[in-house]
């Protein structure tokens, strides 16, 4: 945990939320590095963050992106079943009332921040009471609470459900996609940030509630299932520990199996049941993370190398030359080309 991190101030970034920042164009590394934050966090599904460096994250990504509805793309393109797995787990739920109360409990386990339901006259106002001293919650963040608990009543009911309005603290103007994607009054300047549903809305059935899979998706059998799908892909799993324990040193086979609780001749046997081998992989994960941080112009060639755990530059390069036939630095200028041409238009 972060020095000055407390249980009351951690929160956690999963894989999906980069997978669907990495889906709408941006380079992860880039994210995490703007945001003063370790190139390589989001490989670790363990890290812990506090609430400051999150929305660091988050204007980040507003900044780099220069894409205000940002946020409400990622969370309209991301399929249910590619989702966190709090939005998955409300999937299931009986109705919309029900799948919101379980988003609420589930982002306890991630967030310091806590969901509140105001009802009354016909309405639910959905609000978010962070801790006492937090900062402003960025826009894009704001926008993402308000998207997954929308579209989470959207695919459960089937419905294409309006809210009543949406109240947005901060001073700003709606862009075509905020109104496209809500299709309601859009107030800013209010007192406070507000997501007002209609209760009727909240009372219909979700059309795939499924109790047998909430019991299998509560977080001890989450775990469980994490495992099972680990050992169906052991490779692209120790792949994933090994590129995010690189800058901490070069990775052997102990410290791998140790990270996925399991001995080293078990972990050997599943391997060589790949019909590969550990300094294979070992091999794969540089490749793979050296090209996407060789991607990324604003990391030095000489910090690729020792993120990749090379002792010197000089190493990396002889590695490098290896697998590509060119050096890291003539990778990166035909790659810079080769994406500089792409998002030219014709």
């Amino acid at each position: 945990m972060p020095a000055g991190a407390t249980h009351s101030d951690s929160c956690k970034l999963p894989r999906p939320f980069w997978n669907a920042v990495e889906r709408l164009g941006l380079r992860p590394a880039s994210v995490l590095r703007h945001a003063r934050l370790p190139a390589t966090l989001h490989f670790d599904e363990t890290a812990v963050i506090t609430t400051p460096q999150l929305f660091a994250v988050w204007k980040s990504i507003e900044t780099l992106s220069g894409d205000a509805a940002f946020s409400l793309r990622m969370v309209r393109d991301t399929s249910t079943a590619t989702h966190k797995l709090a939005f998955l787990a409300a999937s299931y739920a009986v109705n919309y009332r029900d799948g919101l109360e379980r988003i609420a409990r589930f982002k306890r386990m991630c967030s310091p921040d806590k969901m509140r339901f105001d009802e009354g006259d016909g309405t639910v106002a959905v609000v978010t009471d962070w801790p006492p001293g937090t900062a402003a919650e960025p826009a894009l963040s704001v926008d993402a609470s308000f998207a997954m608990m929308l579209e989470l009543g959207r695919r459960g009911t089937g419905r294409h459900i309006t809210p009543v309005a949406v109240d947005y603290a901060r001073q700003d103007l709606a862009t075509a996609v905020h109104e496209e994607f809500f299709g309601c009054a859009i107030r800013f300047g209010a007192d406070r940030d507000r997501l007002v549903l209609r209760s009727a809305d909240l009372d219909l059935a979700f059309l795939g509630h499924n109790p047998e899979l909430l019991s299998m998706l509560t977080p001890a059998l989450a775990a469980e299932l994490a495992d099972i799908e680990a050992q169906a892909d052991v490779s692209e799993h120790i792949k994933l520990v090994l590129k995010r324990r690189m800058a901490s040193g070069r990775p052997d086979v102990a410290s791998v199996a140790r990270e996925l609780g399991l001995s080293e001749r078990t972990l050997q046997r599943r391997i060589t049941e790949k019909g590969t081998t550990f300094r294979a992989l070992l091999d794969a994960a540089r490749q793979e993370l050296g090209r996407s941080l060789l991607s990324d112009t604003s990391i030095d060639i000489e910090e690729v190398a020792f993120l990749l755990g090379y002792e010197d530059p000089n190493s990396f390069y002889r590695s490098f030359k290896g697998w590509e036939q060119m050096t890291p630095g003539t990778w990166r200028k035909i790659h810079a080309n080769a994406a500089a041409r792409k998002s030219s238009p014709a």
